[in-house]
């Protein structure tokens, strides 16, 4: 064989291993299934059982402290399934075992009983822990130490997570809402299986990445999985520790999409437009749908940072995400402000928070999935993508807290909190990182500064 023609899992797509549209439709199809459910699931516990598309008929304190649960859950589990992967099956088979589970939990959903809510919850809780860490590192394991492509790289990942999120609201939700949550439920499910098939179906793409370090053949894979951690090393953990405070409070603002905005959208926004009401679930696609429109040029913002010398660190971008998120709070503020005046608020606030929402959003997640894979030493990839995810996990709780908060205190002042807290945490972290520089030496692929702005 010629050494000009390349092996399947060399091949190139628009200038990226072939094997990261593997994981792009493998984690679309996901996070279709994921978000599917998260859109209905605050909306199926408040359902009234006397309505004609019943549900339990909990209060909204309650249902909220279930999702803060379940949401936290869900992200906690990535620790467990990046131990599983880094000492035991590997990140590709931990990725398979993860949607598999998946499928069972999303089909278990389909049942109208309380023993299948609650044991299909657990299924996902379990599925997602599995397969959510693991394949992210594996997009990082497509590329080299130093690869330029990284970056954007994970955009067009992340692109197609919110692709299967922007979808799934559309779909699941529509389906669920109006012909019967359960339905919604198995469709999810349905469409969990085509990323289990497609993700098979690709592994000729993906022979040398996600594969259980412990039993690799390759030298540098056993010297990097036995040899103690180095100084550098270590600061870098450190300063991946330092930027989850930043995940943490970012996803406590941040989920609170599916929680109170969505239940906010439900019952104090004025959804008619033209004669037609807009299903509530509707609003859980406007995020994707930013993030699908907008990727490209705030990527290309940063790109054009970088062409004029002065290219921003992924502390910083991620510093200015959290800015971002809170400054969408002022504007459900004024939808808060608006219903109290009028007994209704518009559409357009809801809007305009889901716009800097995104904003802020890819200017955090995909760089801090990049920023993990860089930074994480070899043997410890998938932990430290799980730790990074059970920081969300974490925030996504605090999301649910607060949500609860707003039966004391009211959305107004939530709201204006939420924003308040984003925005002064930020500053600070800011300006702590300006005198943080010990920590930071070698820290990214070019050796840059973490607290160069």
């Amino acid at each position: 064989m010629s050494n000009t023609v390349k092996l399947p899992h060399q091949k190139e797509l628009f200038g990226h291993p072939a094997g990261l549209y593997v994981l792009f439709f493998t984690e679309m199809w996901e996070r279709f299934s994921y978000y599917g459910m998260r859109a209905l699931l605050v909306l199926y516990l408040t359902s009234k059982t006397t309505d004609l598309n019943n549900g339990l008929g909990w209060s909204q304190v309650d249902a909220l402290a279930l999702y803060g649960w379940y949401t936290a859950l869900v992200y906690i589990a990535s620790i467990p399934g990046g131990i599983l992967a880094d000492k035991f099956l590997g990140q590709k088979k931990s990725v398979i075992l993860g949607a598999i589970l998946l499928v069972i939990g999303h089909s278990i959903l389909a049942i109208e009983a309380m023993w299948a809510f609650y044991t299909g919850l657990g299924f996902i809780i379990a599925g997602v822990g599995c397969l959510k860490p693991n394949i992210s590192t594996m997009v990082g394991g497509l590329y080299k130490k130093g690869d330029v492509r990284r970056d954007k790289g994970f955009t067009i990942f992340y692109i197609g997570i919110n692709l299967g999120a922007f979808l799934s609201g559309l779909v699941v939700g529509y389906v669920g809402e109006v012909h019967g949550w359960h339905y919604g439920f198995g469709l999810a499910g349905i469409l969990m299986i085509l990323g289990l098939i497609q993700f098979l179906a690709g592994q000729k793409y993906l022979v040398h990445v996600g594969n259980y370090l412990g039993k690799s053949e390759n030298k540098e894979d056993q010297e990097a999985y036995k040899k103690p951690l180095n100084k550098i090393e270590k600061d870098r953990i450190i300063v991946l520790l330092i930027s989850f405070l930043l995940i943490i409070a970012f996803f406590a603002a941040f989920e609170q999409a599916g929680g109170l905005m969505n239940i906010y959208a439900s019952e104090k926004t004025d959804r008619m437009l033209m004669g037609w009401q807009v299903p509530a679930t509707w609003f859980q696609s406007l995020n994707s749908f930013f993030i699908i429109t907008l990727g490209v040029a705030i990527a290309a913002f940063w790109a054009k940072r970088k062409l004029k010398g002065s290219e921003a660190s992924s502390l910083y971008k991620m510093i200015v995400g959290l800015g971002a998120v809170g400054l969408g709070f002022l504007f459900m503020s004024a939808a808060a402000t608006e219903y109290e005046s009028t007994g209704a608020s518009a559409m357009y606030w809801l809007v305009l928070a889901y716009l800097f929402h995104t904003v802020g959003e890819l200017c955090l997640s995909p760089v801090s999935l990049s920023f993990v894979t860089k930074l994480a030493p070899a043997k410890y990839a998938s932990i430290m993508m799980g730790i990074y995810f059970a920081t969300t996990g974490l925030g996504n709780k605090v999301a649910g807290m607060l949500g609860e908060s707003s039966a004391i205190f009211g959305e107004f002042k939530v709201f204006t909190g939420i924003a308040v807290f984003c925005v002064s945490f930020a500053l600070l972290v800011f300006v702590f990182l300006k005198k943080l520089k010990s920590l930071t030496h070698g820290a990214e692929d070019n050796e840059q500064d973490l607290s160069k702005a």
